[in-house]
């Protein structure tokens, strides 16, 4: 793990994106502050489509309509959204298939491989996964 950087992009997670909107999630003061500083190094922050409607779900069931709503349209103007290819999604399966000894969900295998594809190293992540796979999760400084 390692704190912000003021280089290169930096792929959002969907629990980095709930505990920043949730705030009675165990994590939202480390969420609010990653974010903050984030947005200070004006690093380029993204995440995919499939985050983004995990995200949606996970707040929905958590908070409730409104609050999942609102988190759609700050996750619009503040990150841009890649939509996952065809590719992205065999090498998350092939990711799967490999790491027998990991249990990964699909839509962070496929994480993995859209970051894997475009050489991004840096994830706002609470899910240990993603170090796991070897990433670097940020933290505060």
């Amino acid at each position: 793990m390692k704190s912000v950087q003021a280089h290169g992009r930096v792929l959002i997670d969907t629990g980095a994106f709930a505990a920043g909107a949730i705030r009675r999630e165990i994590n939202h003061g480390r969420a609010v502050a990653i974010l903050n500083m984030l947005m200070a190094t004006a690093r380029p922050l993204l995440t995919t489509n499939l985050v983004v409607a995990e995200t949606h779900a996970l707040v929905l069931a958590r908070a409730g309509r409104a609050l999942a709503l609102q988190t759609l349209h700050q996750i619009d103007w503040s990150v841009d959204v890649l939509r996952v290819t065809d590719e992205d999604e065999l090498a998350g399966r092939a990711i799967l298939a490999r790491c027998t000894d990991k249990d990964f969900s699909l839509a962070d295998a496929i994480s993995f491989a859209v970051m894997d594809r475009l050489g991004i190293r840096d994830t706002f992540t609470f899910d240990r996964h993603f170090a796991q796979y070897g990433f670097n999760i940020l933290q505060p400084s």
